[in-house]
């Protein structure tokens, strides 16, 4: 009985260590994300961006940052990494991605009551190259539309 309490016990353990592994990622990834947020605001605003607010959130999802720029309100979407192992950061911006942004945005303008203005959805990448101390940023303007499939 002593032996399977001792493999109990170290199966537990091994357990343990595979969910703060997890847990210790996903707070890594948050950090990154939250930082890339506060690079691309300040990317924005030096390219003349207005920010009207940021983290626009809602039970149904969020919208990272919501601008003013020439006319148009721009719903912006930031993708962060620190690997490309996955490709680049803008590939992230998923079909069911966008249609929640668009969904988003929809329901901004009719929180906030805007008529009459155009609507504009960019996407900001952030990619921290690891033996870099400062991350690319690319803008994509434009980088969908409220037609998208």
């Amino acid at each position: 009985m002593d032996g399977f309490f001792k493999k109990l016990n170290y199966y537990l353990f091994s357990l343990k260590n595979i969910f703060k592994k997890t847990s210790d990622v996903q707070s890594h990834k948050k950090a990154l994300g939250k930082k890339g947020e506060v690079v691309a605001a300040k990317f924005l605003k030096k390219k003349g961006y207005k920010i009207l607010q940021r983290n626009y959130r809602r039970k149904t999802g969020e919208i990272d940052i919501i601008c003013y720029e020439r006319g148009s309100i721009v719903f912006v979407e930031v993708k962060t990494r620190g690997s490309d192992s996955y490709g680049p950061p803008e590939l992230a911006v998923t079909e069911a991605k966008k249609k929640q942004i668009i969904k988003m945005a929809f329901r901004y303008i009719a929180e906030k009551k805007v008529e009459g203005i155009d609507l504009r959805f960019d996407v900001v990448s952030v990619f921290y190259p690891p033996a870099k101390k400062h991350p690319a940023i690319t803008l994509y303007k434009n980088a969908f539309t409220k037609t998208c499939s």
